[in-house]
């Protein structure tokens, strides 16, 4: 991944990139050690997209897209991770593509998937947090309200759209201090019964370069169906979010409902 390569390496992969544009054959006449830095940086240890990406594609990789893509469904909305590319992944790709200045045509191809390999590492997490930090409580995700598996998974879908709200907030951090919890953990801290900690896909966020009440308005554009914050019982010291089934914002010292 680029942003974490070798100075050295980088200028193999910007030497491999240029031989790529001007056609297949320059770039299978490079040499060994350049043709291995532009798999390099076409390939990822988490996961490499086959095939370019648009509307009415169908399939795994379009779930694995979907997934990082899924903090920038628009404001108020939040993207199905279904494995089908509709028009809802088609504007959530868009939004990525102007992210990060790239042409924004809403077709996932070799320059989108270039930024997504720079954004992750080598286990899916993106580079700015961390399943350890999504989990406290336990080594193992269990003891919730779900399977351990989809925990991870969960907690992973909350990971892509934190990210997504980082890089919205000036690439400043965020701090979470609150991720997964099993049924013990909950009890514990005294978090309701129902609480979407217990699902993995809950995070609580502290205040640090930014207030809870910007942490609170810039969470409504990235996915996320809960989001609680000052006001709110309970929330006067940190910012809530979370993936419930349907909407409830609640920060009414800060504008939020």
């Amino acid at each position: 991944m680029l942003g974490r390569m070798p100075g050295a390496v980088v200028g193999l992969v910007m030497i491999a990139a240029s031989l790529l544009v001007g056609g297949g054959a320059a770039s299978a006449a490079a040499p060994p050690h350049v043709r291995a830095a532009l798999t390099a940086a076409v390939a990822d240890g988490c996961y490499t997209w086959p095939r370019t990406l648009s509307e009415g594609a169908s399939g795994e990789d379009v779930r694995q897209l979907q997934i990082r893509v899924s903090g920038y469904p628009g404001s108020g909305s939040v993207l199905a991770v279904d494995g089908a590319f509709g028009p809802a992944t088609k504007a959530a790709v868009t939004r990525f593509q102007q992210a990060y200045g790239l042409a924004a045509d809403g077709v996932a191809g070799s320059a989108t998937y270039a930024k997504l390999y720079a954004l992750q590492d080598d286990d899916c997490t993106p580079v700015h947090f961390s399943y350890a930090e999504l989990n406290n409580c336990n080594g193992d995700w269990s003891g919730g309200a779900v399977s351990a598996a989809q925990a991870k998974a969960n907690a992973l879908l909350t990971m892509w759209k934190l990210e997504a709200l980082r890089h919205a907030l000036g690439d400043q951090s965020i701090r979470v201090t609150s991720g997964f919890r099993s049924k013990a953990c909950n009890d514990a801290v005294g978090g309701a019964p129902s609480s979407r900690h217990l699902y993995g896909d809950a995070a609580d966020l502290g205040s640090g370069p930014h207030s809870l009440c910007t942490l609170a308005k810039q969470a409504r554009a990235h996915g996320f169906n809960g989001i609680l914050g000052p006001g709110y019982p309970g929330h006067d010291d940190h910012t809530h979010v979370d993936h419930r089934s349907s909407r409830y914002w609640s920060a009414p010292t800060c504008g939020v409902s």
